[in-house]
């Protein structure tokens, strides 16, 4: 039986929940192995990653998830791109492909795996030549970054229109010029985070996703939506965060009545993702998030760290 050497890179990664989604993977499927964390500061990062990418093709490790701040760093030392690394212009799962180092982007289909077991993710495509008329929906996401795109790009190929909102308004255009180039069309638009957010995106809205830090530590009261922009009513309100398992979004939207979620099934998702990739094995979905809930430290939310997708 073959024993699978697994790991993460990052910047901290001390209090990461890889090590347990990945092990409770591994006994689910009956296989042998470890996954290890590879602390890696930034100022390190080329002699790192240069070190564990020729672990990689030395088949000393069977397969590598990478996190922030090293998902775009991590494109100049892979030898192909898959589609959705390539559309992301981010990576977080490598492997060993006929001698070559593949780097893969699981947070897309991994933010969609969620989306379809909340049953957040719309109708499904009319067929094709089909005289149906689906309704277009659209999503606001708060942030410019690596997962922000991340989801876009999920949101997108299923056909939902996307406004990315950011702090930096510049931030938020060149990521729009640069998703909407890799996409062919123009399926997202840069929304004024100081302004209205509704004002020229187009109604209903019907999902708010955070995809930047704040709401955890240490901005645990802060709150990623404007204070004067009301959410509206009938959208759902998806935040990235899940430590704490309750942003002050989150709570916010509850008490409107509004479904919410958090992340840690995204993250279950791109991390079972990748377990495929490495191991040709997939367990379920739902069964692992189970007991990564049930086996989380309790204390876990006190820890100070930063969002692994």
């Amino acid at each position: 039986m073959p024993y699978y050497r697994l790991g993460l890179i990052g910047w901290p990664v001390a209090h990461s929940l890889s090590p347990l989604i990945h092990h409770v993977a591994l006994q689910a499927c009956d296989l042998e192995g470890e996954y290890r964390l590879y602390p890696l500061e930034p100022q390190h990062f080329n002699e790192g990653a240069a070190s564990l990418i020729q672990q990689l093709r030395n088949e000393e490790l069977n397969g590598i998830n990478v996190t922030v701040p090293h998902k775009q760093h991590m494109l100049a030392y892979v030898d192909r791109l898959t589609a959705s690394a390539e559309t992301a212009g981010a990576v977080n799962t490598l492997y060993l492909e006929e001698g070559r180092v593949v780097g893969d982007n699981t947070d897309i289909p991994g933010f969609w795996m969620d989306l379809e077991r909340l049953g957040w993710a719309g109708q499904k495509a009319a067929p094709a030549h089909s005289q149906i008329t689906l309704p277009v929906y659209r999503a606001i996401i708060l942030g410019a970054g690596g997962a922000a795109r991340a989801v876009a790009v999920a949101l997108a190929e299923h056909g939902w229109q996307v406004g990315l909102a950011a702090r930096r308004s510049a931030q938020a255009q060149q990521a729009t010029a640069e998703l909407n180039r890799k996409l062919n069309g123009p399926q997202v638009a840069a929304l004024s985070l100081n302004g209205d957010l509704l004002a020229n995106f187009g109604e209903p809205v019907a999902m708010i996703v955070n995809a930047t830090p704040v709401g955890m530590f240490p901005e645990i009261d802060a709150d990623a939506w404007p204070e004067q922009t009301p959410i509206p009513q009938g959208v759902r309100v998806y935040d990235l965060v899940y430590n704490p398992p309750q942003t002050r979004l989150l709570q916010r939207a509850s008490t409107s009545g509004l479904p919410t979620a958090n992340g840690l099934g995204m993250l279950v998702g791109q991390a079972l993702l990748a377990f495929q990739c490495w191991t040709k094995q997939m367990p379920s979905f739902e069964a692992i998030l189970h007991a990564i809930r049930h086996q989380m430290d309790p204390n876990y939310s006190t820890h100070p760290i930063q969002p692994e997708i």
